[in-house]
């Protein structure tokens, strides 16, 4: 279950050209080992800030981050307010009410909300958003536009209509994702433009399992995720007989992706038509990598005349050695066979006659 926490909270979302800050809070009720109340903050999908209720600690998992609330007491006693007091207890109350609204007493339950805003740095635009949820599942989202709250679960109605009513709070709230929100994270990139700004290329490779299996064009180490990865044919982007892969997050922070291409049908006097090309945005260049059997990197190998050679050697001696232990063991039950058979009688008289009384 920690574990499913975790992933809820830091996942990676893909985003073409847009910029975000998102706060992610949780509460739970009968999670072993897990804290009641947990409070993150993610600028670009990247974890900034992290805060739960048994550490009482804020905890900045970005250098810059750090450096700010250093500097910032301010924000730094706004994190604090929000992590140890305005929100677990919102939180805590929202979840004992839901239980009661569900009819539901002991087990596990959860309560989470994600709010924030992204922000488009070429055209300005800007939207926010706050969405809650119940025990995994959609339970109210905020419509910034209409002022209302959206109530997808019957039991979520009285709480809509609550809320709704509340034309200062739902001010607030409203301001806080359509202003409050983008101004703080265009702060964010400001203070983090080395790290969260930055553009990084990728080391491009061309792998194949097989000689009959596709050809991966797989990219990695590039930053930021806002990127993409084809397959072209005479300069032309190809979409049949093609296969693209997601964008992945790397342990250091940066991303990879791959895209395969089918070559079962390609005649070898064909592959230098083809090439796969990367683009990362706001980079001008692309890395364009030529389909070339020479540069295929596999772990497949065809078999050496010398290793077929020393190959049958072995089978031959194997058998050797097989029929060599079979002829051994078969001696061996002989001679044993033959050791437990009792003597058998004298043919005559005589010859009992001088076992019987054998020269002095």
């Amino acid at each position: 279950m920690k574990v499913l926490f975790l992933l809820l909270l830091f996942c990676h979302v893909s985003s073409s050209v847009k910029h975000s800050l998102k706060i992610f809070v949780t509460a739970s009720y009968g999670v072993p080992n897990f804290p009641e109340f947990v409070g993150a903050a993610a600028v670009d999908e990247h974890l900034a800030l992290y805060c739960n209720n048994k550490k009482k600690t804020i905890e900045p998992k970005q250098e810059w981050m750090r450096t700010l609330l250093e500097n910032d007491r301010q924000m730094l006693q706004w994190y604090r307010e929000q992590c140890f007091e305005i929100q677990p207890n919102f939180f805590k109350t929202t979840l004992y009410s839901l239980k009661q609204r569900f009819n539901q007493s002991g087990d596990v339950h959860v309560f989470q909300r994600t709010s924030g805003c992204e922000w488009d740095d070429e055209t300005g635009e800007a939207h926010g958003f706050n969405q809650y949820g119940y025990d995994g599942e959609d339970f109210l989202s905020l419509d910034p536009k209409t002022l209302t709250w959206i109530a997808p679960k019957p039991q979520a109605v009285i709480i809509k209509q609550k809320w709704d009513a509340q034309k200062v709070r739902m001010k607030t709230r409203v301001n806080y994702v359509t202003e409050f929100c983008p101004e703080r994270l265009k702060k964010y990139l400001v203070l983090g433009k080395s790290s969260l700004q930055r553009t990084e290329l990728p080391s491009v490779s061309l792998l194949q399992k097989t000689p009959s299996s596709p050809v991966s064009c797989h990219a990695s180490g590039f930053y930021p995720d806002r990127a993409t990865l084809i397959w072209r044919k005479d300069g032309e982007e190809l979409h049949e007989d093609v296969e693209l892969g997601e964008i992945l997050p790397n342990h250091d922070g940066t991303f990879q992706t791959s895209a395969d291409l089918n070559v079962s049908s390609v005649p070898p006097e064909d592959w230098r038509r083809y090439d796969c090309v990367f683009h990362l945005s706001g980079v001008k260049d692309d890395v364009v990598t030529k389909l070339d059997k020479a540069e295929i990197r596999t772990n497949w190998e065809k078999p050496s005349d010398e290793i077929v050679l020393i190959s049958a050697v072995v089978v031959v001696l194997l058998l050797v050695f097989i029929t060599a232990a079979a002829a051994a063991v078969g001696f061996i039950f002989y001679k044993k066979k033959k050791v437990q058979r009792p003597p058998s009688p004298p043919d005559s008289s005589s010859e009992l006659s001088e076992k019987l009384n054998p020269e002095t």
